[in-house]
């Protein structure tokens, strides 16, 4: 392989964005390639800035990750389209090099399609020829330029069609009341919410910004049909401050629970096992990381409150339960054995395995006194 296809060691953050990803693609195949063969449908997956190949250290980029996966997997490699773009020339130029250069890359049915375009409406056209199909969306700009709520909305459009995309939250905080990329904001959050946004920001602490910034973002990509979203802070190198945000856009509930898990999985948990949904290279950040404890013991009175007087599965309490909060399957699992523990429910059936709480094992909360 050339040396040109080859760029810097990725850092610690860069690598567990590309393990979310990656994680990410693989179990959304697994799902979405039955139901689409059923209808005689393909999958694709589409990254919109997808740099150069590997890095120097012989890390697989993202791309390369998608492609090897699909050559492993008979049906995927049958069945999936993959389109990676990027504006540099040198980087499309170099990742075809990498493309090529993968063992039994011509296995794969069509054949990965390498873009040198701008972000626009010009993609968005390209775009069209595989609009009736389930996509995965990678969008990772270099900034913010190209980042827009019409190509989210675009993307998360249709049946299985999934997005990720970075936000790159230090840039935008410091951009915002900036009059020369005022447009690229607008764009980002709509008009007339950066407006208010630009208004709402100027007295505030840092924290406070950080959370109406991305309540806001949020906030957007509900108004585009984004009705299940996540979010992944990564801090920066000394762990003080957010650098960015990770974030994950779709209709669907399932899709949305198996993104929550993947992303506990890779930042930092309480002793409780309660994930933070956030990264940082520094170690010593994971025994400092909340300000709040007893996290489950909360859950629990949450859940005590909400369905007080029903009978209801654990399933059905985790997905009505869960969006927008921080807790993950297992949390509400060992909530619910700790309050069956204490005799403040009634779980049906009651001789099961040890420490365990089916997703179909019946609640009975008490009626509020």
């Amino acid at each position: 392989m050339s040396n040109s296809s080859f760029f810097g060691k990725p850092k610690e953050q860069s690598k567990v964005k590309i393990e979310i990803v990656a994680k990410y693609f693989r179990a959304w195949a697994e799902i979405i390639i039955p139901r689409a063969k059923k209808y005689q449908k393909s999958i694709a997956y589409v990254d919109l800035f997808s740099g150069p190949g590997e890095y120097q250290n012989g890390y697989r980029s993202t791309p390369l990750l998608i492609l090897e996966r699909a050559i492993a997997d008979p049906e995927m490699r049958d069945m999936l389209i993959t389109i990676f773009n990027d504006i540099n020339p040198e980087h499309t130029k170099s990742l075809q090099q990498a493309i090529d250069s993968i063992p039994k890359i011509r296995i794969l049915q069509n054949k990965p399609l390498v873009l040198n375009k701008a972000v626009g409406e010009e993609i968005l056209l390209e775009l069209e020829r595989i609009k009736s199909i389930p996509k995965l969306f990678f969008i990772d700009p270099y900034g913010y330029k190209g980042l827009s709520l019409t190509l989210i909305s675009s993307a998360i459009k249709g049946w299985g069609c999934d997005c990720i995309f970075f936000f790159n939250y230090n840039r935008i905080n410091m951009d915002l009341n900036n009059q020369l990329v005022k447009e690229d904001m607008n764009s980002l959050f709509g008009k007339e919410r950066a407006d208010n946004l630009r208004e709402r920001l100027a007295p505030m602490q840092p924290d406070e910004r950080e959370s109406t910034i991305v309540n806001a973002i949020g906030e957007a990509l509900k108004e585009v049909g984004g009705s299940h979203i996540q979010e992944f802070c990564f801090k920066n190198d000394r762990g003080n401050r957010t650098s960015h945000y990770l974030i994950f856009v779709s209709k669907d509930k399932c899709g949305h629970s198996i993104m929550k898990d993947i992303m506990a999985k890779e930042g930092f948990m309480t002793e409780e096992g309660v994930p933070s949904f956030e990264y940082s290279s520094v170690t010593h950040r994971q025994l400092s990381l909340f300000d709040d404890y007893q996290l489950i013991e909360k859950l629990k009175n949450m859940l005590m409150d909400e369905f007080a007087g029903q009978t209801i599965t654990m399933i059905d309490i985790y997905e009505q339960h869960h969006v927008g909060k921080r807790y993950i399957k297992k949390n509400y699992k060992d909530a619910l054995l700790q309050l069956e523990a204490q005799g403040k429910i009634t779980a049906i059936p009651a001789k099961r395995k040890k420490n365990t709480f089916g997703d179909n094992v019946q609640v009975i909360f008490p009626p509020k006194q």
